[in-house]
C-alpha cells in the first residue's frame, strides 16, 4: 500500500481564543488537517498545530520524500522524514507536518490491521481516561460561568490558563484561584496554567516559588508554564521546591529536545502536544522515556479532534497516563466527530477499540471549517 497524495485541509472560523499575543495577523487559521491518500483507496487524517502558509511550505519540501512510501509503516517513514530534513527543519514547521503525516498513517495502519492504534503501540492500560476540561482564565464575574458550564457538561477536572494570571498583580492572582475553588468546589482537580510561553513573559524563579505557595493552600493539582519555555534551569529548581507538581514542554518538537528536561527530571510531569511534536511515534517514544524515569505524560491538546483521538490512543498506551486535555468547549473538536464525544458520571471518556484513531469524522463539519471534502475510505 503505497502513499500517493497528501491534502492540506486548514481549519478556519472557529479557530479558540489562546489568550496570548500572537505576534502576528493571521491567527485565525492556527490548525491544519492533513489527509493522507492510498493507492488502494484506504484514507487517513492526521492534525497540525501550524498555518496552512507553513504547511504549504513543508509539504513542499516533504511531499517528494513521502510519495511512493509504504502507508502502513509510520514509524519508518516519519523517521526518514526527520533524519531527510536536518538542514531544512530539525523543529518548526516541518516537525509539526510530520506530526500530521505520523498520524494520519496510524490511522491508515489501524484501518487497514482492523486494530486501534494504542494496541498497535503495544497495548492498552485503560479503556477510559479523565479529561481535564482546558479553558481560559479571566476576572472572576467572566470565570464563574464558564467554570459552571465545564460542571455542567461533566468535568470533574478544570484546568484555567493564561488570561490575567501574572500579568496584573498578585490580589488577582489569588482572587481567581479563590474563586475559582468556591465555584467548583473541593471535589473537582483544578490545574493552573500560568502561560510562561506568552512572549515577552516577565516572570523568574522566585516569582514561580511564591505563586506556587498561594497555589498550594487551594489544592490545585499542578502548576503549569510557571517559566519561560526555555529556563530549564528555572524549572529544575522549581520542579525542586516546589509543594506541588510543576509541568511544562508544550512548545518543544522532537523527542530529542524532551531528553535534558526528562533526565533532569526539570518537571513532574511532561506535556508534549502530537500535532507538533513529530506524531504519535515521537510522543509514544517520549512518554515512554518519561515513565522511565519517573515523569508523568499529561499530553498537551489546545487542538482538534484529531489531536484528541490520537490523544486518547496514547494515553491508553501509556502505563502511567491519569489525564487528557480537552479544550471546552471547542468546535474544531465536537464539530467534526459523526459521534460526539461524552463523559460518564465519573467524568471519564471511554477510549475506542475501533480500528485506527477510532472515530467516525463528520465530512460536513470538515468542508464547514476547511472548505475542503473529505477523500473517502474504502476502510
Amino acid at each position: 500500500m503505497k502513499i500517493t497524495d497528501i491534502r492540506l485541509l486548514p481549519l478556519t472560523g472557529a479557530t479558540m481564543d489562546g489568550g496570548w499575543d500572537q505576534g502576528f495577523q493571521e491567527a485565525e487559521n492556527l490548525h491544519t488537517l492533513v489527509e493522507v491518500v492510498t493507492d488502494e483507496g484506504v484514507t487517513g487524517l492526521g492534525s497540525i498545530y501550524t498555518s496552512l502558509k507553513m504547511c504549504e511550505g513543508a509539504l513542499g519540501i516533504l511531499r517528494p520524500l513521502a510519495l511512493g512510501e509504504c502507508a502502513i509503516e509510520p514509524a519508518r517513514v516519519a523517521e526518514k522524514l526527520h533524519q531527510s530534513t536536518f538542514w531544512q527543519g530539525r523543529g518548526g514547521a516541518i516537525t509539526h507536518f510530520i506530526s500530521g503525516i505520523d498520524i494520519a498513517l496510524w490511522d491508515i495502519f489501524g484501518k487497514v490491521t482492523g486494530q486501534p492504534i494504542s494496541r498497535l503501540l503495544g497495548g492498552r492500560y485503560r479503556d477510559r481516561i479523565k479529561p481535564y476540561g482546558s479553558l481560559l482564565m479571566a476576572e472572576p464575574e467572566v470565570l464563574v460561568p464558564r467554570l459552571e458550564d465545564a460542571i455542567q457538561r461533566g468535568f470533574r477536572a478544570i484546568k484555567m490558563g493564561w488570561g490575567p494570571f501574572g500579568r496584573e498583580s498578585r490580589q488577582m492572582d489569588e482572587l481567581i484561584v479563590r474563586t475559582a475553588r468556591d465555584t467548583v468546589g473541593p471535589d473537582v482537580e483544578l490545574m493552573v496554567d500560568a502561560g510562561g510561553s506568552d512572549r515577552y513573559w516577565p516572570h523568574g524563579y522566585k516569582w514561580a516559588l511564591t505563586t506556587s505557595e498561594m497555589l498550594t493552600d487551594f489544592d490545585i493539582t499542578w502548576f503549569e508554564e510557571a517559566l519561560r519555555p526555555d529556563d530549564l534551569a528555572g524549572y529544575i529548581k522549581l520542579t525542586e521546591n516546589a509543594r506541588l507538581p510543576i509541568t511544562s514542554c508544550e512548545v518543544l518538537t522532537r523527542r530529542q529536545a524532551f531528553m535534558p528536561w526528562i533526565e533532569q527530571r526539570a518537571v513532574d510531569y511532561i506535556q508534549p502536544d502530537v500535532t507538533k511534536v513529530g506524531g504519535l511515534t515521537e510522543e509514544f517514544r517520549i512518554a515512554m522515556h518519561a515513565y522511565d524515569h519517573s515523569i508523568l505524560f499529561v499530553p498537551h491538546g489546545w487542538n482538534t479532534a484529531i489531536g484528541l483521538a490520537a490523544d486518547l490512543q496514547l494515553v491508553a498506551a501509556v502505563p502511567t497516563a491519569r489525564w487528557v486535555e480537552y479544550i471546552t468547549p471547542a468546535p474544531y473538536i465536537e464539530d467534526l466527530v459523526e459521534q460526539p464525544f461524552s463523559l460518564d458520571e465519573e467524568g471519564c471518556l471511554s477510549i475506542s477499540e475501533a480500528p485506527g484513531l477510532g472515530l467516525v469524522w463528520n465530512a460536513e463539519g470538515v468542508k464547514r471549517y476547511s472548505g475542503m471534502d473529505l477523500t473517502p475510505s474504502d476502510l
